[in-house]
């Protein structure tokens, strides 16, 4: 993946510079989680027998790449991911299917791919690459459930705000292959799962809901995520989460797991590029959650102190103020929004036209919502310059609109798919 060179003075007056500045740092952090760079270190010798590769995942498709570029022997295997998301592959077969509402599409991948994984025998190797994105992409119903019941899950669970782990929780009790459904139906043969974890905290059960880790929850437990959520759950629903526990099964196989790319190591990266450019950097973590608009407001409360410390004591080297994570938004309104583009809009009017601040907001797969948009900017100008197009910021913020915003400024971020997933990247420089 391309970087952007920050080259020249440092001029915020014409916004230029920390536009570019701010473009370099998150193409620091894509290159850092590329699959192409991260999954080769993380490959194991060839087995015996042979190698299965099976996937999930807004990232799988380029883990496979990744893989048969550096494999040294033959391989097999089938990886799902998001539609327009696909690699070009010769021996690993790329599906790709519906995300963030699951289809037709993806439940025959998932069943195909446990299908695969019975077949592996005790000197065979299974690897399984998992990504973000995984949970909607092999969403093969529990017994007793249909397609249509899933999406009506998955569309309210969407829609709520709820956060990942809790999504994921109730997926892992509704499906027939995720909570390490398919690393049993792997048997005695060796597993090594590599994951691309866009989750705050890197719990592997939560990436995809964990197809080859085992859950340690109960149905119960996912019962009562819909019901703190406020999603009625069907009758059907409502029969597989009262079921009893299934018995815990132990696999008769060696199993492995390992995280090659996480939020931190994109931040790192992003890090140490806007260091090379001059600037401090304050880094709050990859595991910041919420509503967009609430940590909209909690980080322009932080760019206010940043702020008065450098008017009082530190002079005029500009600070950013980096974070990953991954925020939620709860749909009241009718508008074509994105988690990112609704804190850009959020932040742009918690801050008002003060001066000083540009900041960028994407996700790392390339995809904020479902835009073809990562995300986007904000600069001291733009409420200005929306308003000066008979913008109402806040009644597009109200609607969930926060897309129509960005895209009348010219201010949306397009990459198009990353091949990549460590969740969001906010970065505010304070100048």
């Amino acid at each position: 993946m391309s970087t952007l060179a920050c080259t020249g003075p440092w001029t915020s007056a014409a916004g230029a510079e920390p536009r570019r500045l701010l473009r370099s740092v998150f193409d620091a952090a894509l290159a850092a989680v590329d699959p192409l760079y991260c999954v080769p270190q993380a490959l194991p010798p060839r087995p015996r027998g042979s190698t299965i590769v099976l996937g999930a995942g807004k990232a799988s498709a380029r883990m496979a790449r990744a893989v048969e570029t550096a494999w040294d022997g033959p391989l097999t295997g089938l990886v799902v991911t998001r539609y327009g998301h696909g690699e070009p592959c010769e021996h690993i077969r790329i599906v790709e299917a519906g995300h963030p509402v699951p289809d037709a599409t993806g439940a025959a991948a998932a069943a195909e791919m446990l299908a695969l994984a019975r077949q592996a025998g005790p000197d065979d190797l299974v690897i399984a690459l998992i990504s973000g994105g995984g949970s909607s992409l092999i969403t093969l119903p529990a017994p007793g459930l249909t397609m249509d019941e899933l999406r009506t899950v998955n569309r309210a669970l969407l829609a709520s705000g709820a956060p990942i782990a809790d999504m994921n929780l109730v997926r892992r009790h509704l499906s027939s292959i995720k909570g390490g459904r398919l690393a049993q139906a792997c048997g005695a043969a060796a597993v090594l799962t590599l994951v691309i974890s866009d989750v705050p905290g890197d719990d592997p059960a939560v990436v995809a809901s964990g197809p080859t880790v085992r859950d340690c929850s109960q149905p119960r437990d996912a019962l009562a995520v819909l019901q703190r959520h406020g999603i009625a759950a069907s009758p059907a629903v409502r029969a597989v989460l009262q079921r009893e526990p299934e018995a815990p099964t132990v696999a008769s196989g060696p199993r492995e797991l390992r995280v090659v790319a996480s939020a931190a190591q994109a931040l790192a990266a992003a890090t140490a590029r806007a260091e090379q450019q001059g600037v401090e950097v304050l880094c709050l973590g990859g595991a910041v959650q919420g509503e967009s608009r609430e940590v909209a407001q909690l980080q322009a409360a932080r760019v206010r102190g940043l702020r008065s410390l450098r008017d009082t004591a530190l002079g005029e080297r500009p600070r950013l103020l980096l974070s990953g994570g991954e925020t939620t938004v709860t749909v009241r309104g009718r508008g074509r929004g994105g988690r990112n583009a609704e804190f850009l809009l959020a932040l742009a009017l918690a801050l008002g036209p003060q001066d000083g601040l540009h900041a960028l907001a994407c996700d790392t797969d390339g995809i904020d919502g479902v835009e073809d948009n990562a995300g986007g900017f904000i600069s001291p100008s733009s409420l200005q310059r929306a308003a000066s197009q008979g913008l109402d910021a806040r009644a597009l913020l109200e609607n969930n609109d926060a897309h129509a915003f960005l895209h009348a400024l010219g201010d949306l971020v397009v990459t198009g798919p990353t091949g990549t997933n460590v969740n969001d990247l906010r970065a505010l420089l304070v100048t």
